[in-house]
C-alpha cells in the first residue's frame, strides 16, 4: 500500500510491503532542523517523542523478540543512542526472559566520553550528532561474550538507509572476525530495495526484523527553511563522575534490578493519580521499568523521554520544551508533547548523581526527580 505525506520539509512517499501493526498505529511524521534529512519518522509506540502507555512498549518488545528466540550464541545486542536505547534493552530483557539463555550481553552506544576504553566509534551520517561511541564492556564476563558473539543484533527505532548500522556492523567485524551473522532490528524498516544488498556488503547474512516493511523516497521542498539547529555535540569533557553507575553503557548480562515498588513509595505517588515517566535522553529503559511498575499496579501512566533531537514544533511534535541536559549543560536537549497535557504528578528518571544548576526541567514540569 502507497502513501503520500505532505509535510513543510517536502513530499514523503512510503510503500508499505508488510505490516504486523498498521502504519498509523506505528508512527506519524515530522520535520528536522536540519538540511541533511529534512524528515523524521515520529514513533507512537517507542516512548520518545509521544507519550506512550507502558503495556504498549512492552508488547512492542515482545513482538520484537520473537524472531531473535532461536539465535547462535553468544548473542551481543547493540541498541544506538539516543533514541533506541530503552527500545534494545526491552527487546533484550525479553529475550532473556523467554528464552533463559545466560550467553548473551547487551550494551548501548552513548554520546557521552569516559575515561573507559573504547571498543570502537562510528559516525551516523544523517543525525544531528554524529559520532557515536561504543565502550569495552566493563561487567564481569560481559567483555569475553561481547568479543566473541556469533549474533550481533543491532537495534533501532528505524531504519532509512541502513548506512549507521553498517558502520557499526563493520566496525565489530573487525573486532571479531568469526561473526556469523548480523540482525537488524527495529520498528519500522524502510530499506526497500537497498535490503537485498546488505548481506553482500557485510559478508554475512543481515536478516532485518520489524514490525512494518516498506520503501519510501523523499522528495525535499526547496522553500523549506528551518530556524538553525542547535549545537548538541558538547564539550567533550570526561563525564565518570556524573554518570557512576552502570545501567546498559558498559555491558550488562541480565535484567536491570531495581527496588521499583520502593521508588514509587518515595516519590509520594498516589492511587488515581494519572502519572506521566520521563526518562532522560540515553537513560531510558530504567525508567519505563519504573512506569511499567506503575501500570501493572493500575496507575493510569504514561512514558517517554527526553532527547537532543532538534525538530520543527507542530503536527506530531506539539509543546516543545527545551532545557540543558541534565548530564552535560552544554547541550540543549528538548522534550516534545508533554505541555498543555494533564498530568496529576510528573517523575522524572535520572541516571545522573546530581543535576547541574542549568537543569531545569524538574521545576519547570513540577515534577519528582527519581534517582536511580
Amino acid at each position: 500500500m502507497t502513501h503520500t505525506v505532505r509535510l513543510p520539509c517536502g513530499t514523503l512517499r512510503l510503500d508499505v510491503e508488510a505490516a504486523t501493526l498498521p502504519l498509523d498505529r506505528l508512527c506519524g511524521f515530522g520535520c528536522r532542523r536540519s538540511r541533511k534529512r529534512g524528515f523524521v519518522f515520529v514513533s507512537r509506540v517507542l516512548g520518545k517523542h509521544v507519550p506512550v502507555r507502558p503495556r504498549v512498549m512492552a508488547e512492542t518488545h515482545a513482538r520484537l523478540a520473537e524472531s531473535l528466540l532461536d539465535l547462535p550464541g553468544p548473542v551481543a545486542v547493540v541498541a544506538l543512542a539516543e533514541t533506541a536505547t530503552g527500545l534494545g534493552q526491552g527487546v533484550f530483557e525479553e529475550l532473556l526472559r523467554r528464552t533463559g539463555r545466560m550467553d548473551a550481553v547487551f550494551l548501548h552506544t552513548t554520546r557521552y566520553r569516559l575515561s573507559r576504553p573504547l571498543a570502537f566509534g562510528f559516525e551516523e551520517p544523517h543525525s544531528h550528532a554524529p559520532d557515536h561511541l561504543l565502550y569495552e564492556p566493563a561487567e564481569p564476563g560481559c567483555a569475553d561474550l561481547f568479543r566473541r558473539a556469533v549474533s550481533l543484533v543491532l537495534v533501532d527505532d528505524e531504519i532509512s538507509t541502513g548506512r549507521t548500522l553498517l558502520n557499526l556492523a563493520a566496525a565489530y567485524r573487525r573486532l571479531n572476525p568469526r561473526l556469523a551473522g548480523v540482525h537488524l532490528v527495529c520498528l519500522t524498516d524502510w530499506l526497500g530495495p537497498r535490503r537485498a544488498g546488505l548481506a553482500a556488503e557485510l559478508g554475512v547474512p543481515v536478516p532485518v526484523h520489524s514490525l512494518l516493511r516498506g520503501g519510501y523516497t523523499f522528495e525535499p521542498d526547496p522553500a523549506f527553511d528551518p530556524e538553525p539547529a542547535p549545537d548538541v555535540t558538547g564539550r567533550g569533557e570526561l563525564l565518570d563522575a556524573v554518570l557512576p553507575t552502570n545501567h546498559g553503557r558498559l555491558g550488562v548480562r541480565g535484567p536491570l534490578a531495581y527496588d521499583l515498588d520502593a521508588m514509587i513509595a518515595a516519590a509520594g505517588v498516589t492511587p488515581g493519580e494519572r502519572v506521566l515517566v520521563l526518562g532522560s535522553g540515553e537513560f531510558a529503559h530504567p525508567p519505563f521499568r519504573l512506569a511499567r511498575r506503575l501500570d501493572e499496579r493500575g496507575w493510569d501512566v504514561a512514558f517517554q523521554s527526553t532527547t537532543r533531537s532538534p525538530l520543527v514544533g507542530g503536527g506530531e511534535l506539539g509543546g516543545v520544551l527545551t532545557f540543558a541536559d541534565n548530564t552535560d549543560p552544554a547541550v540543549p536537549n528538548f522534550l516534545y508533547n508533554v505541555a498543555g497535557r494533564r498530568y496529576d504528578r510528573v517523575l522524572i528518571g535520572y541516571e545522573t548523581s546530581r543535576l547541574p544548576v542549568a537543569h531545569r526541567l524538574h521545576e519547570m514540569l513540577g515534577a519528582t526527580a527519581v534517582y536511580f
